[in-house]
């Protein structure tokens, strides 16, 4: 009854954020493009796009950069944070390295001829004083309009296509801002047509509309040049490091091949200035932005009413059209979590998401943290004690007096794996952390109500729920799954208990665009991935227990398939294994309830087995288990005077001194 229970407050959590963002929908009401251009025209904050990449595709990188620079947004500044060695010794990589560093400088190139143009039609239209607007200036701008729709036509043609990912940028990226410009072209047209006079003002701000969308700047920026920086190998501490150097000069002390940066208020030819905005975007390398983001999640926190909204965001959705079963459905479960994503934030409980978000840079600062690695003093503002980063600053805002907002709209899109062995990684990522985490929101729990503020009921459900449901929610199903119950545990008033949240499923998936039947293979899926969330989750206690940081692993993006190890692999079959046995052992005590329970176990994870990791990988990641350890990767032998590995850093010593036991 336990375990039941448990499970059933999940599905009510389902059905209580699904309302909740059905409300939300509802009442939704998209800003007007004209009073937004107004707004821009008169306020332009700066925001900083921050897109950390270890490893990345130059293919991959290009189209996210692209879809930031494409914003449309005053003043923009994408950032790349290359976490790559910078001197890799293997050919492929110094190459993609190189590739990606000059990125900045490919995209400016790709942006000099429009922005001239604009700019310089910009500039025109300004220097002309008259207050009334000619038809001369209105086909001029016609003419300007219908340009920049033929030039996105024309690099939408140009683009390669190799992946469904691709598809999509050319088509909702390029071919929609095309389209959109059309549509203006045409609007002016019909404007001439029917005599209308535009205001100067709005005429202006339609020529600083196509300055903006080739105004933005790229640049690299690499941390693992300077050895003063964090080095710790995760997305989070690769952000912070970027975020704490904004805003500041440094000068570049040079240590025999190393770079120390050493703040000062004085500026000369050995010093770097980083500069400061008021808002972050941190975007995955693998994420595309729709145009507007950047003006809509920017024009909502500034408003008076959100002046206390840290974080705002559109919680990705998939790519469609993906190549793989596996990748589709995954795909379904992601659009699945962004409806429930945008009810978590009518009740106030939401998360923090990562793939994507507008950051009040002050928010930041209001939860720095001070630490020493390796002698040098690093700042922290995303916690990367978890290695799901975002949920834990969340709670970290919370505790700070912030709030987060999820935009109800469908603006960001990110990859999903395209293979089992990547899924893996990126599935036993999410399951580690949340029970470390749930100690800091009992925190929150506590100091809203030493200070009289309300927190209801719903929040404390759904951000609990959030923490801790793959937790219960594996260990329930592995108790279904293993325990030898009778029939009582399977009455009828069970399973009715359980229809609303597989029916409410059922027309999510429709409304997304998928198959009401994907709910069965959705609970196959999850029946495949018990190893993988069991194994997320008992690492989550081994670090509660030993207090140590779990290394950071990234998802793989590579184009060849992802091995998955043994574990992930044989325990799916021995499920199946387990759930034949299990009907056949009801069938012979003719407990019919149980049999079929087992039997549907059985089917939907034996076609998730066929459907999701294919039995020729199943086989060739078993060989590899099982094979892998007899193979030992060769090192070159030591020289006798290396054989004692110093545990510092010589450099560190002669600059900084001795550190040890330095503590803040």
């Amino acid at each position: 009854t336990f375990v039941v229970s448990f499970l059933t407050l999940s599905s009510l959590v389902y059905l209580i954020t699904r309302d909740g963002a059905l409300q939300r929908f509802a009442k939704h009401k998209r800003v007007p493009r004209a009073i937004l251009d107004a707004y821009f025209s008169k306020n332009k904050p700066a925001i900083t796009v921050l897109v950390p990449s270890y490893s990345e595709e130059y293919s991959v990188i290009r189209k996210t950069i692209l879809s930031a620079v494409f914003q449309e947004y005053p003043d923009i500044r994408v950032m790349l944070l290359v976490d790559d060695k910078p001197n890799p010794t293997n050919a492929d990589d110094k190459a993609r390295l190189e590739m990606t560093r000059n990125i900045g400088e490919d995209i400016k190139m790709l942006l000099d001829t429009p922005y001239s143009r604009f700019n310089k039609a910009l500039n025109t239209f300004r220097k002309n004083g008259s207050e009334s607007v000619s038809a001369e200036v209105v086909n001029d701008l016609i003419d300007q309009y219908q340009y920049a729709a033929e030039w996105f036509n024309l690099m939408a043609e140009n683009e390669v296509m190799e992946d469904h990912v691709d598809e999509f940028f050319a088509d909702q990226v390029l071919r929609a801002m095309a389209q959109d410009l059309t549509t203006v072209a045409e609007a002016l047209e019909m404007s001439l047509k029917d005599s209308s006079i535009l205001s100067r003002d709005r005429v202006e701000q339609l020529y600083q509309r196509l300055v903006w969308i080739f105004t933005g700047k790229v640049e690299v920026f690499e941390r693992k040049q300077y050895l003063s920086l964090s080095h710790e190998a995760n997305k989070a501490m690769n952000l912070n490091a970027y975020i704490s150097l904004m805003g500041g000069t440094y000068e570049q002390i040079k240590t025999d091949d190393d770079i120390i940066l050493e703040k000062t208020d004085k500026k000369g030819a050995n010093t770097i200035t980083f500069k400061d905005s008021e808002f972050l975007l941190t975007l995955d390398a693998d994420s595309i932005l729709l145009r507007e983001y950047c003006l809509r999640l920017v024009y909502l926190l500034r408003q008076p009413e959100n002046e206390k909204v840290a974080v705002t965001q559109t919680p990705y959705s998939s790519f469609r059209g993906a190549y793989t079963r596996i990748e589709r459905l995954a795909g379904a479960t992601t659009d699945i979590q962004h409806v429930l994503h945008q009810g978590m934030t009518y009740h106030g409980a939401t998360f923090w998401v990562g793939a994507n978000a507008v950051i009040r840079k002050a928010a930041l600062i209001d939860i720095e943290e001070t630490d020493w690695e390796r002698g040098f003093e690093i700042k922290r503002y995303i916690q990367d004690r978890t290695v799901i980063e975002d949920t834990e600053s969340s709670i970290d805002l919370a505790l700070h007096g912030w709030s987060l907002v999820n935009y109800p709209e469908r603006l960001s899109y990110s990859a999903t794996p395209p293979d089992f062995g990547s899924l893996v990684v990126q599935r036993r990522r999410w399951a580690n952390g949340g029970l470390i985490i749930l100690q800091k929101f009992f925190s929150v729990i506590r100091q809203r109500k030493h200070n009289n503020e309300l927190i209801s009921r719903a929040e404390i459900l759904l951000r609990v729920n959030y923490l801790v449901s793959i937790a219960w929610a594996t260990f329930g199903l592995i108790f279904l799954l293993a325990y030898p119950y009778d029939g009582r545990l399977l009455s009828p008033l069970i399973l009715l208990a359980a229809l609303p949240y597989f029916l409410t499923m059922a027309s999510d998936l429709r409304y997304n665009g998928y198959s009401a039947w994907d709910v069965f293979s959705i609970y196959g899926f999850n029946l495949i991935l018990l190893p993988v969330n069991l194994a997320g989750v008992i690492k989550s206690v081994e670090q509660a227990i030993t207090n140590k940081k779990i290394p950071f692993a990234r998802t793989p993006k590579v184009k060849d398939r992802t091995p998955s190890g043994l574990f992930y692999v044989i325990m799916p079959v021995l499920i199946v294994a387990f759930s034949l046995f299990t009907v056949y052992r009801n069938v012979l005590v003719e407990n019919w309830g149980n049999a079929l329970f087992a039997g549907f176990n059985a089917t939907v994870a034996t076609w998730a087995i066929l459907a999701y990791m294919g039995i020729g990988n199943v086989i060739a990641d078993i060989w590899l288990g099982f094979t892998d350890w007899l193979y030992v990767e060769a090192t070159p032998k030591k020289k006798k005077e290396e054989s004692v590995e110093l545990t510092y850093d010589w450099r560190n010593v002669l600059y900084q001194g001795d550190t040890k036991g330095i503590t803040s």
